[in-house]
């Protein structure tokens, strides 16, 4: 049967139906793109519908949606049509209309997801909500393979079927997979980044980050190790919530942290890597939780415990997660101290200082007053970055006054935390 042409059917509609093939045609150029019509997914018409109609479009969405359908019921695409005058379409049109665009939103994201069309997340890859074209070209393609699947009557198991399609070599792509097409989308995007120096810092990373990094063969990350085997039995806590004198005296003399103080050590407040190791296990790995005077490990903790490669991945990815009041101006810091790093070199921290600030001016980075970047600005994010690397024993040294330098573990570590970042998602603000 050959495909519908738009042309000829907003022809027929003129003569069957003239006041709506108007804003059928409004309709349809919207939702093909100048594309065939048979190339448009039960995905596109959602989209259509519950959000690029009542965002960005004007006049009477109602009678728009309708002229739509009739368009498409001529086309022989019932199925799509029906969509145009359904009743969620009727009520998510009406949220937009009468409660505004957030409200609209919500209800086009929960009908969306009822269709069981929409890949979801899968633990290769959290979908971005702005796309490049290789990640578009991924999930249209893994939409469609949700669609067709449940048109079958297959039952459908969204997350296998969306792994399976992003993971399997692909005879369109030449044999490559989904998941590395938007991977080498999202490292080339982080590479190019702002600015020649970071370019410049960022470029022989391109490669050595397409790979998982693997987990070490040797001891790693001792420290967290510790605390959550710690907790298997529980930690005690003082009346303030903190960890006792003792285990904060064993943290010294196992890990050779630095205390704050030149007597002897009093408690928690002394020693701030420990305090950072605990904010790492309970706030960013949710690994520990308190509950009364304990420390215990949650569902998630014994998760991590039980597999360490997860742990390997969570725990590193933490050294670019932003700390309480952190944005992205810190994790830019840290970002490039870690490239600075990640080849064993030994820095002192003035060095290392002033080659992060001719990366982040270069950036376009500006302090509160609207100047460059001072070399002031960056003693809290790399202080940060110094309590992490610390508290997972990743440094050769935990001196203030010895040069910055990696461990083995720490330039792998190092590494996947770079790729970590290199490949999350891309998210309009306020959407994480």
């Amino acid at each position: 049967m050959p495909a519908p042409d738009v042309a000829a059917l907003l022809a027929e509609l003129e003569r069957s139906e003239p006041e709506a093939a108007e804003p059928a045609r409004v309709a349809v150029e919207w939702l093909t793109g100048g594309e065939a019509l048979e190339t448009i997914s039960q995905l596109d018409v959602c989209e259509f519908l519950w959000y690029t109609l009542p965002v960005k479009i004007t006049g009477d969405r109602p009678v728009i949606a309708r002229a739509l359908g009739r368009l498409l019921r001529l086309g022989g695409m019932n199925r799509y049509a029906a969509l145009c005058d359904s009743p969620a379409t009727t009520k998510i049109l009406q949220a937009y209309a009468q409660d505004g665009e957030e409200a609209g939103t919500a209800a086009y994201q929960e009908a969306l997801e009822a269709t069981g069309v929409l890949p979801p997340d899968v633990p290769e890859l959290a979908w971005s909500s702005i796309m490049g074209p290789e990640e578009l070209g991924a999930h249209v393609a893994c939409a469609a393979a949700l669609e067709l699947a449940i048109m079958s009557g297959e039952p459908v198991g969204r997350e296998a079927l969306t792994r399976r399609w992003l993971t399997s070599p692909r005879p369109e792509l030449g044999g490559d997979c989904w998941l590395h097409r938007v991977h080498g989308e999202r490292l080339n995007r982080w590479v190019l980044g702002r600015g020649n120096a970071r370019r410049e810092l960022a470029q022989p990373f391109e490669v050595r980050l397409h790979a998982a990094i693997p987990m070490p063969a040797e001891p790693y990350l001792e420290p967290l190790w510790w605390l959550l085997g710690m907790a298997v039995e529980g930690v005690k806590l003082t009346e303030k919530f903190n960890v006792s004198r003792a285990m904060v005296t064993e943290s010294l003399d196992r890990f050779g942290w630095d205390a704050m103080t030149t007597g002897s050590v009093r408690g928690e407040a002394d020693v701030p890597t420990l305090t950072t190791l605990r904010e790492i296990a309970v706030h960013d790995l949710r690994a520990l939780r308190r509950t009364g005077r304990k420390l215990v490990l949650t569902s998630a903790g014994r998760g991590l415990v039980q597999r360490p490669e997860n742990l390997w991945a969570a725990a590193t990815s933490t050294l670019l997660l932003p700390a309480k009041g952190e944005h992205d101006f810190e994790i830019s810091v840290r970002e490039a101290a870690l490239m600075l790093l990640a080849d064993g070199a030994a820095l002192p921290y003035e060095e290392l200082r002033d080659r992060i600030l001719e990366v982040v001016n270069g950036e376009g980075w500006r302090s509160a007053t609207g100047s460059k970047v001072a070399p002031l600005d960056l003693s809290a994010p790399l202080g940060e970055l110094q309590r992490r690397l610390d508290a997972l024993d990743l440094r050769t040294s935990c001196s203030w006054r010895e040069p910055w330098q990696l461990t083995t573990v720490g330039r792998a570590a190092a590494l996947a935390a770079l790729r970590s970042q290199a490949l999350r998602p891309r998210q309009y603000a306020g959407m994480g």
